[in-house]
């Protein structure tokens, strides 16, 4: 006979617009459920829960967590939220997908984690471009050395948002600014492709409100390999990976960090890669997420707490270089 696959129920704190696209593709999942959702106010919670079909609605998040049926919690607040609201969830036993930046800094992304491991239950941070199929694809082939040595590598994301003093992409006090929103991706392509720099150069412009309007970095590593990144709110960038190898380049297409495709170069010849993406990418992490509590696994092996560890830590040392502090 057999064995019935248990059903992850799901709930999510914070219901932005990131909550919206986590929602529906998590709603088609097999053997998952978006069973409860909490927003401080009660009207966005009950907008939210009839749109994607959820059965509990919850006006604060203390509310969210007592409740006993749920199986994990998904954290979209804004940044400056993600240790207190996974404190509040890893308490109760319950296990947390938070969204990138983990946290604030590396003393709260290890409180976290300490937490986890006190508590046994699993936590991983929600860098949802780690489980695309084609962002896994260029990480093998840079692994097997495909094309030879990786000897440099580019990628930027950016685009031009008028500045709003309210928006939460904008609010220092909330970890807004091009840096942590979205700087984390082309960070995090480096340390994923190639590992911790040996050393950073960085300079960044600001807001007149102290939020960093773009971030220039060079990350230097051994035999003169460098990786050059950039993140703006001032402009629209290629928002591309380029992966420069001794036999070839690789390119992860616009919204590199998205579902995209992957146009790889040898001796002039180009080829297509379409990985012909069904959704709009959420379902990737959220699938290994169900796997690892199906297992009662505490650490995701992907994003492990080491990788977070490092990531939040190059965070830090390029908000040092820039003297931007929160």
């Amino acid at each position: 006979m057999e064995q019935k696959v248990k059903t992850i129920r799901w709930g999510i704190i914070g219901l932005g617009n990131i909550a919206h696209k986590f929602a529906q593709d998590l709603i088609k999942i097999k053997d998952a459920q978006l069973y409860a959702v909490a927003s401080r106010t009660q009207e966005k919670a009950a907008a939210f829960a009839s749109k994607y079909g959820v059965s509990q609605i919850y006006s604060s998040y203390e509310a969210l967590v007592n409740d006993t049926n749920l199986d994990a919690i998904y954290i979209a607040t804004p940044h400056a939220l993600h240790k207190e609201n996974t404190l509040l969830c890893l308490e109760k036993g319950i296990a947390v997908l938070c969204e990138k930046p983990f946290a604030m800094n590396a003393i709260e992304v290890d409180i976290m984690i300490a937490k986890a491991k006190e508590k046994k239950v699993l936590l991983m941070e929600a860098l949802w471009t780690s489980f695309l199929p084609h962002y896994q694809y260029v990480l093998k082939e840079l692994k097997n050395k495909t094309y030879g040595d990786l000897l440099k590598m580019e990628a930027s994301f950016g685009f031009f948002r008028e500045f709003n003093n309210e928006s939460r992409l904008f609010k220092k006090s909330l970890g807004g600014g091009s840096l942590l929103d979205i700087g984390i991706y082309p960070i995090f392509a480096a340390l994923s492709a190639i590992g911790k720099p040996e050393s950073i150069e960085a300079e960044a412009t600001f807001f007149d409100n102290g939020a960093d309007s773009s971030c220039n970095m060079t990350f230097n590593y051994k035999n003169e390999v460098k990786a050059s990144l950039k993140s703006s709110l001032l402009e629209d960038l290629p928002t591309e990976a380029i992966f420069y190898c001794e036999k070839g380049t690789l390119k992860i297409n616009k919204q590199f960090h998205c579902p995209s495709t992957l146009t790889i170069t040898v001796d002039g010849k180009e080829e297509n890669l379409d990985f012909k993406y069904q959704s709009i990418g959420y379902n990737y992490e959220v699938e290994h997420f169900n796997e690892l509590l199906r297992q009662g696994k505490t650490e995701s092996p992907v994003m492990s707490f080491k990788f977070s560890q490092e990531l939040i830590a190059l965070l830090d040392e390029v908000r040092t270089i820039i003297n931007l502090k929160y």
